[in-house]
């Protein structure tokens, strides 16, 4: 307590030495008060810090005994939890035991939002959304300088969006001869295998029939009706990408319904079969998943402007992504195959359309596995959300093949990894994992070539070839900042590659027409010979 003591005479000295006329009027009088005031002001502070360090202590004993007592009844806690999930795992192993299970996993669906949604409440990575949403308004500005200056007044030219959308009556009408199909046959046939596989004594034969009755039809509606449709209309490009899109997507729903549902109705030892609601088989086939359940998770209330959010943007990366093709890519490869070729002219070309292949990527990302899957899973009250996964912070390929597309990754572990590698019996999963990859890389070859109406393999070939060696050399073991670069920098790359190629032969298949239709001509790529 000195240096109080101390302080406070100070105080009072320099006091006194600046009201000095005040100090001498006083006298002894005001001295002897003074000295009175120091002394109480000094017992009082003394009495202060005895009262603060017995609160102090007693305070420390009393939060002493609170921990004691926390930390006792979290360790009691944690040995009934531990109790607790011993007893559901040997429950899960009797349960399995006794009743089978379909696959080794099954997919649990949960109320979960989408990641995007959750990012767009920080303020920071709202702004990168607003950046590309500048990017668009500059897009549109300078479209329309360049058509003030050049013609005088502005014209919006949409004539190439409105031809890539083209036919759109041939498309709605195949689109309804698919939904009906998917809607009623794969469900009646089931319901007829239902009915007849208790009471029969040729069970496997029956099985034979049925499925090879639904097989037939599947490869004659499913299968054939949509690419003779595309083939004999001439489908435009993005009419053509919905028919075919929504062709495959019909024939993984109904194969997803068939094998959730079908090893149910074929146990004979269960005396009542449930057969599946219609209503639920409706609502899966336009719910947001690929993996076939009774019933889903659900949100309170549909939020309509979340809808009209989502369907806003959508239409605003179809706007984004003509301009794009508009501004970056028609004016560089229409007259390409004009020019001599080098090796020159295609590298840069490539790294020409590395900027707008990327944007494409990123746009086809947020259009469809964002805006659209949300903007349908809102209208349905579907509330499992997790279409993606962080995949933009992804160190290896394989990581980025399991979260980039959540819906269709699901569908093929479950229903074709899953399968495989049990009918292997647990065995040569490479070789499994290779045929998921090939399966995956023709779909998507598949889809280009009938949407484009010509086999360039580009897709196949960066998919198959360079994707499995990736996926086995840039593996999840690899941790650093340094891959997930690699990882971008090989995206920016293989979409510069491919926006590149199927540019150039899209613009040689017009100026340098087959004039003679033979097998070799129509797999040969025009783009390496058309030079006029």
């Amino acid at each position: 307590m000195a240096p109080v003591e101390e302080n406070e005479e100070g105080s009072l000295r320099q006091r006194k030495n600046h009201y000095p006329q005040e100090a001498a009027c006083n006298g002894k009088a005001g001295g002897l008060s003074d000295s009175n005031g120091i002394n109480g002001l000094i017992e009082w502070k003394r009495h202060m810090e005895g009262v603060k360090a017995e609160l102090v202590e007693e305070m420390s004993c009393h939060l002493k005994d609170l921990l004691d007592k926390a930390v006792a009844e979290a360790i009691c806690s944690h040995k009934r939890d531990q109790a607790s999930i011993l007893s559901s795992k040997k429950d899960h192993v009797n349960n399995k035991r006794h009743k089978g299970s379909i696959s080794e996993k099954q997919k649990v669906f949960m109320h979960r939002a989408s990641l995007l949604d959750d990012l767009m409440e920080v303020e920071h990575f709202r702004t990168i959304y607003h950046m590309f949403v500048a990017v668009l308004c500059v897009f549109v500005i300078s479209t329309a300088a360049v058509d003030i200056i050049d013609q005088g007044r502005l014209f919006l030219d949409l004539d190439l969006l409105f031809y890539t959308f083209g036919q759109l009556s041939t498309v709605v009408w195949t689109w309804l001869c698919l939904f009906m199909y998917a809607l009623l046959v794969p469900y009646r046939a089931l319901h007829v295998l239902g009915s007849l596989y208790p009471e029969s004594n040729h069970t496997l034969l029956l099985s034979a029939v049925v499925g090879g009755l639904l097989l037939v039809c599947q490869i004659s509606v499913l299968g054939v009706l949509p690419i003779y449709v595309v083939t004999q209309y001439k489908l435009p490009p993005a009419s053509s990408f919905i028919v075919i899109l929504e062709q495959v997507r019909f024939l993984m729903k109904s194969y997803s319904f068939l094998r959730e549902c079908a090893p149910l109705v074929m146990r004979k030892e269960r005396k009542e079969i449930h057969l599946p609601k219609f209503s639920s088989y409706l609502y899966f086939l336009f719910c947001p998943t690929l993996i076939y359940r009774e019933s889903y998770p659900r949100t309170p209330c549909i939020r309509w402007n979340f809808v009209a959010k989502n369907v806003a943007q959508f239409f605003g990366c179809l706007f984004f992504g003509y301009y794009l093709f508009f501004t970056l890519c028609i004016p560089v490869f229409t007259n390409m195959s004009k020019e001599p070729f080098s090796t020159k002219t295609l590298v840069l070309s490539i790294f020409h359309a590395t900027l707008p292949g990327t944007f494409v990527l990123l746009l086809s990302f947020f259009a469809f596995l964002h805006c659209w899957l949300n903007a349908f899973a809102e209208m349905l009250r579907f509330a499992d959300r997790m279409f993606y996964k962080d995949w933009w912070n992804s160190t290896s390929f394989s990581n980025y093949y399991r979260t980039w597309n959540v819906v269709v990754h699901d569908w093929l572990y479950y229903y074709v990894y899953q399968d495989l590698l049990s009918l292997c019996k647990q065995r040569y999963r490479a070789g499994v994992m290779l045929t998921v990859f090939l399966i995956s890389a023709s779909v998507h070859e598949y889809v280009f070539t009938l949407s484009l109406r010509y086999f360039y393999p580009v897709m196949f070939c960066l998919f198959a070839i360079f994707g499995v060696l990736f996926n086995f050399m840039m593996n999840d073991k690899r941790k650093s900042p340094v891959w997930n670069v690699m990882v971008w920098t090989f995206l920016f790359i293989g979409q510069g590659i491919q926006l590149c190629l199927y540019s150039q032969e899209w613009y040689a298949q017009i100026h340098c027409p087959l004039t003679e239709k033979t097998f070799w001509g129509l797999v040969t790529p025009r783009s390496w010979s058309c030079r006029t």
